[in-house]
């Protein structure tokens, strides 16, 4: 079951969904549209390594915005903390934004129950794209979960600015526990 709008407004009042900072005019009939943050990270290594953490350079989003590449991943995030300790947040790029050609959200569009935090958007261009910090970038939908519930405790927890991958943690956590 997924949350409307009228929902989304009634379970963020309540508190068992968080988004702060919260403006209803993002309320959409069954989605929250996210805006924008002004950092961005890329990686600067030819070669990634998922078996190491990746080095990064950060750049703000001046007023006059950022031209995206093609071709170059960027690390955006929402400018709002986003989580639920009862729904599951589903994260998906607005249409308006996919028409300029913009990946906003490209394998993991799914958070976890219990996650609080800023999220790491995963932004890739078809053609250069000037982009705004504060622009309404991605809409999140909620959905009701059934059975127990273990809520998020894991390495992005908390979450400010964007993330880069800490899969090495994952690679780092089972080697210990295999030695």
């Amino acid at each position: 079951m997924i949350l409307t709008g009228p929902e989304i407004t009634a379970a963020t009042q309540d508190g068992r969904l968080r988004i702060t900072p919260f403006a209803p005019d993002q309320v959409n009939p069954n989605s929250y549209n996210v805006r924008l943050g002004p950092t961005l990270l890329t990686y600067t290594s030819d070669v990634l390594d998922a078996h190491q953490p990746n080095p990064t350079t950060e750049l703000t989003i001046s007023h006059d915005g950022h031209v995206l590449q093609p071709g170059e991943l960027y690390l955006g995030h929402t400018l709002e903390e986003v989580g639920s300790d009862t729904f599951v947040p589903l994260l998906f790029g607005r249409s308006s934004v996919g028409r300029l050609g913009l990946f906003v959200e490209i394998t993991a569009p799914i958070g976890d129950i219990g996650f609080h935090g800023q999220w790491t958007l995963m932004l890739s261009p078809i053609r250069p794209l000037r982009v705004y910090a504060g622009m309404k970038i991605g809409q999140i939908m909620f959905f009701a979960s059934a059975g127990p519930i273990s809520p998020y405790a894991g390495k992005y927890q908390a979450s400010a600015g964007p993330q880069p991958s800490r899969y090495w943690r994952d690679v780092t956590k089972l080697r210990a526990v295999a030695s």
